[in-house]
Formats: C-alpha cells, sequence, structure tokens
C-alpha cells in the first residue's frame, strides 16, 4: 500500500534553474541570471513555478503510483530561492468517484513560508 503522506527536504541549486530553462525554453532572467535578478525586489534568482510542480507532481505520483494527473491548482505566495533548505510534502485529502485529492506544497524550512501550495487531482492509471 503506498502511502498517504510523503515529505522530502532539499536545497534546489543555480545548476538545476539553468537546466530546467534549457529544457523549458524558459529562460527569463529572473530564474537564470544572478545579475539581472539581484536588481530585482527579489534580490537574487528564483525557481520555475513549473519546476516546483514537477517536484510535487513526483510526489504526488509516489502517495498515488501509476495515477493520471487530471487537474492541479496551485499558487505561488513567496519565491523560492536557490541554496535554501525546502520542504516539499505530498498528502492525500480525499478520495471519490476515481478521483484522489493530493494537498502539495513547498516551504521553507528555515522560516516556515510557503512558497507553492495547492491541490493535484489524480485518477486512476490509464
Amino acid at each position: 500500500m503506498p502511502p498517504t503522506h510523503i515529505c522530502i527536504e532539499r536545497s534546489l541549486t543555480q545548476a538545476e534553474f539553468d537546466l530546467f530553462a534549457r529544457l523549458s525554453g524558459d529562460d527569463n532572467p529572473i530564474h537564470v541570471d544572478p545579475d539581472f535578478s539581484g536588481r530585482t525586489r527579489f534580490g537574487r534568482t528564483v525557481a520555475h513555478g513549473l519546476y516546483l510542480c514537477s517536484i510535487l507532481r513526483g510526489l504526488a505520483g509516489q502517495v498515488r503510483p501509476g495515477g493520471r494527473q487530471l487537474a492541479k491548482d496551485v499558487r505561488f505566495p513567496a519565491p523560492t530561492y536557490t541554496g535554501e533548505p525546502m520542504r516539499f510534502s505530498a498528502s492525500v485529502t480525499a478520495e471519490a468517484g476515481g478521483v484522489t485529492h493530493i494537498a502539495v506544497k513547498a516551504e521553507r524550512v528555515a522560516d516556515g513560508v510557503v512558497t507553492c501550495e495547492g491541490v493535484f487531482e489524480m485518477g486512476a492509471a490509464a
């Protein structure tokens, strides 16, 4: 039986941001240019929102292996910076009619600030 909750901690690196930019084509300087982003309100590079969603989708897949993502609803209330320890989690919150609702969250370990949160809806494997 798969777990109903999973949590990991990791720090994201500039090299990961750069690789995601190359793979996705999203080379916005806020993600890949430390000099540019240093002059913004963020003060340094920030993670791509879809990179965070990809990490969280991987966790959702561990609590519902083989599940198909039907929908997601996420928001990004704060930036995720390079080099900061982060806690990523996914928890089953409801199951009905073949659909599983999984709450996902990314938060900074140091201060508990949530940088991404939402719900993924997962269906049975195809």
